[in-house]
């Protein structure tokens, strides 16, 4: 078919709750995609997050092509040697040596979140009553569910569906003293991305990460990070929290986690984890062989191909690039990096410079109006790399 044919097809038979751009993609390779007429794109922006090993990475296809053939789905009812092998893996690269939950997307991996802090409250406040209450940063966003969606501070998300869940409260990011203001005798857990990705790309001030873990210490919370969009690596550590030496009580995953295949989960301290007992929650396809051997696969090419340390090296080189842009344009107010997160704060709207750059062949992302953000592979090559920031610098250059 034809990319018209098929947005004719789309706009008959699909739900348009997404905005779509006018390009059907049909194949990728690393960090190049191509539609359906042929046309090759370069991908900043791979799967939204979870291409961090670029599209079809060769021991994902490997893994999930053998997996396909002897067996594709069992409920949790029955163990698996791929799922303990996996929850070994995220577990051993944690500093708190925790246990996992599996399911399919970031969303639920929130909301499993969520409801293990609550079951920990349970019976723990005065008198016995419940702790309930959960503390989340304003910009930060945990998922479209009803518990994710109420998590996530701000309005526009709201609109429409409410009301939303009692027990939610927010704190500006990066305010130590907002946090704490908002703690009553009800509060069980403090919930933050460790850098905000939806948000833009922002990253904690001094102090603030290890601020939490006090916080929650002295009031016996629990510490949740939402590390969606920052795990597996993508900052240069397996998860970002690492980079402040702060142990989580609990850490959430997804996107980037099965290479590109579905699959969420968390990882929670042995005796936070114990509440949730049978009965309490379940996912029917969480943790599916499929998904858990393309994450065992995603971890092996990460560690075989030393793409931690590649991270922190693109990191740095998209940084120096666009921080020496800034002294030619006042389009750029500020570079924020980690890794392979990158936001570059605009003064202006970025709609139009996302266009431009799909119109040169270029994928990349506006988030929060005014944040270029990009999200590229960890296996980018140099010159990949170079020609992708060429093209964003020629767009932002020529913008009036």
């Amino acid at each position: 078919m034809t990319s018209p044919e098929i947005i004719d097809l789309f706009k008959k038979y699909v739900i348009a709750n997404y905005t779509r751009y006018p390009v059907c993609l049909a194949r990728g390779e690393g960090s190049r995609v191509w539609d359906v007429e042929g046309n090759e794109y370069l991908d900043f922006f791979p799967g939204w997050g979870c291409g961090l090993l670029g599209h079809c990475p060769p021991r994902v296809v490997k893994a999930v092509s053998e997996q396909v053939a002897s067996l594709i789905h069992v409920p949790n009812t029955w163990y698996m040697e791929s799922q303990g092998q996996l929850a070994k893996a995220l577990s051993v690269r944690t500093d708190f040596a925790g246990q996992c939950f599996f399911c399919n997307s970031g969303t639920e991996a929130n909301e499993a979140a969520i409801k293990l802090a609550r079951l920990n409250g349970a019976g723990t406040g005065p008198n016995g009553t419940n702790r309930f209450k959960i503390i989340t940063m304003l910009n930060g966003f945990h998922g479209r569910t009803m518990g994710a969606l109420t998590a996530t501070a701000q309005p526009k998300y709201h609109q429409g569906v409410g009301p939303m869940l009692p027990g939610f409260a927010y704190a500006p990011f990066g305010d130590l003293d907002a946090v704490a203001k908002l703690i009553d005798a009800e509060t069980i857990a403090v919930m933050v991305e460790p850098v905000q990705g939806e948000g833009g790309v922002n990253l904690p001030p001094k102090g603030y990460m290890e601020g939490l873990r006090a916080l929650c210490d002295k009031h016996q919370m629990l510490l949740v990070c939402d590390e969606v969009q920052s795990g597996m690596g993508r900052t240069g550590k397996w998860y970002a929290h690492q980079h402040w030496a702060v142990k989580p009580d609990i850490v959430t995953l997804a996107k980037a986690l099965g290479g590109g295949v579905a699959v969420g989960g968390l990882i929670a301290k042995p005796e936070v984890g114990a509440k949730l007992v049978p009965g309490t929650h379940a996912a029917t396809f969480g943790g599916n062989p499929i998904a858990c051997v393309a994450a065992l696969a995603t971890i092996e090419t990460i560690e075989k191909e030393g793409l931690l340390e590649r991270s922190e090296e693109l990191g740095q080189r998209f940084f120096n690039r666009f921080t020496a842009l800034c002294e030619r344009t006042p389009l750029i107010k500020e570079v924020r990096v980690k890794g392979v997160m990158i936001g570059i704060q605009l003064a202006t709207d970025g709609t139009s410079i996302v266009q431009e750059c799909m119109k040169r062949r270029l994928l990349i992302n506006c988030t929060h109006q005014t944040v270029i953000r990009l999200l590229p592979a960890m296996n980018l090559t140099d010159a990949e790399a170079d020609e992708g920031i060429a093209i964003l610098e020629e767009v932002l250059l020529a913008q009036k």
